[in-house]
């Protein structure tokens, strides 16, 4: 007699590749240098041996990705990130020696052993899947734990190649890829993971902790938010507009460390202009061209040309930077500049993640200051000056996850240089040794020398006691 089964739940299946993962773990225990060396070596080896097939899955996620992007900014970064791991990750292994507190512990030693959590869950966003995820990954796996990557729904033909890849690199034990159907995403941040990275929006993020705190699960947050530049008068025009448009058209705006409004000096405003529209029709005369990538999918389209719309219909001045116009067909969108928006428009209040630049104008810096005080604190910012003492007045009065000075995005790139936001931009840091340091434990081990003073401290107090807490307490004193 046949009997139904019931089908097994995304729930239950994600829950057991845990168990497996944390059973290897156990079984395993500590992985040693070469072990994880070996395990880099693989994370490498799967992204640069399959790099045209990967290339070819993001240009199908995306409907358009320029190849030359995803070498530089994935294969590429992700590679330069692993190897950087690997350079540094015997010196980062090292027991550390602490010193010792306190007169009355003569002969005993104190160290702190970096040790793995265990398994670390990884939910990656569509714009740089290879890069964030193997970057994360290159982390995770130098401080020594086991790895389950949930992947965006946007990145299906990239997630199903990375499921049909893996396997040949590394057992299920130590890394699983998922895609998400619908109702992954959920199931995954609910699991009991020893620590969970979430890249991706604010709101989602807020929904990822909530659950992730049920397990009393760790999180790292990178978010995003609307990071600005801004433009000293000292500053070459024409050198500032090539590296702010330069990023602006990178991935379609794409990226969460994009600009996404710059202030410019009130008397320069029309050179800004000018100089933005002779670089566009310069480098980017085609918004057709292979070089230049699509928006990732026809809801995301809408919601940016709607921005453009309505902030025409609030007062906003609009200026196209290409003889083109928006095509629903192939999701390109030419780069755009709004200006005179405010905060009843979209593009003001949302992060766009798109080839749109707001600009604004600014008639000294504290103004700028201010502006960005009042809001949400950014994920990046972008100050253009030769004068030290202005950057560092910017720097120290404006905060955000990380600073560029003269130029943008490219503080993401250093690979010793840790990434993470602040406030509603993120928590916590990865890349070079921070991220060694968010996988693993720091275990603070105290050993007591086979002498130990404290037994002149056990009660019944007397005299001596008395007589050594004084002495203690002059030396603290």
């Amino acid at each position: 007699m046949n009997i139904a089964t019931k089908p097994v739940s995304i729930d239950s299946i994600l829950m057991a590749d845990l168990v497996a993962q944390r059973s290897h773990a156990k079984a395993e225990g500590i992985e040693n240098y070469q072990q994880r060396r070996e395990h880099l070596l693989a994370l490498k080896a799967l992204i640069t041996e399959n790099q045209a097939r990967i290339i070819e899955a993001i240009n199908q996620d995306y409907g358009n990705r320029s190849r030359h992007e995803t070498l530089l900014a994935e294969i590429i970064n992700a590679s330069a990130d692993i190897n950087s791991t690997l350079k540094h990750l015997k010196k980062w292994m090292k027991v550390q020696k602490r010193h010792v507190d306190h007169r009355m512990y003569l002969g005993a030693k104190n160290r702190v052993i970096p040790q793995p959590l265990g398994v670390v869950g990884l939910i990656v966003p569509w714009n740089f899947p290879i890069n964030l995820a193997f970057s994360q990954l290159a982390a995770a796996f130098a401080a020594g734990n086991k790895a389950m990557v949930k992947m965006s729904e946007n990145s299906r033909h990239l997630s199903a190649l990375l499921g049909e890849l893996v396997g040949n690199y590394f057992k299920p034990e130590k890394l699983q890829f998922y895609c998400e159907t619908g109702e992954v995403g959920i199931a995954f941040s609910k699991l009991p993971f020893d620590h969970l990275m979430f890249t991706g929006s604010g709101e989602t993020g807020k929904k990822v902790m909530a659950a992730a705190a049920q397990n009393l699960t760790p999180v790292t947050l990178e978010l995003g938010g609307k990071s600005p530049a801004v433009i000293a008068t000292d500053y070459p025009m024409q050198k500032a507009v090539e590296r702010i448009m330069y990023v602006k058209q990178m991935n379609a705006g794409q990226i969460c460390t994009n600009v996404d409004y710059v202030f410019v000096h009130q008397s320069q405003l029309a050179l800004f202009i000018d100089t933005a529209t002779r670089w566009a029709k310069k480098h980017v005369p085609d918004i057709h061209s292979q070089d230049y990538t699509a928006i990732i999918d026809d809801r995301a389209f809408k919601r940016l040309t709607n921005c453009i719309e309505e902030a025409k219909q609030l007062g906003a001045d609009v200026i196209t930077l290409s003889d083109q116009v928006a095509d629903a067909n192939t999701r390109k969108l030419p780069l755009t500049l709004i200006l005179n928006s405010n905060d009843s428009m979209s593009i003001d209040t949302r992060e766009t993640f798109g080839p749109i630049l707001m600009v604004k104008t600014y008639q000294d810096s504290q103004q700028v200051v201010d502006y960005i005080a009042e809001r949400d604190r950014p994920l990046a910012f972008y100050p253009f000056s030769y004068n030290k003492q202005l950057i560092n007045f910017y720097i120290e009065q404006v905060m955000s996850g990380g600073v560029s000075v003269n130029d943008a995005l490219f503080h993401v790139g250093q690979h010793d240089l840790p990434f993470g936001g602040v406030g509603a931009s993120g928590m916590g840091h990865y890349h070079g040794y921070e991220g060694f340091l968010t996988f693993s434990k720091l275990r603070p081990v105290f050993y007591q020398a086979k002498f130990s003073s404290v037994k002149f401290l056990m009660p019944p107090y007397g005299r001596f006691a008395d007589k050594l807490l004084a002495f203690l307490s002059k030396l603290n004193s």
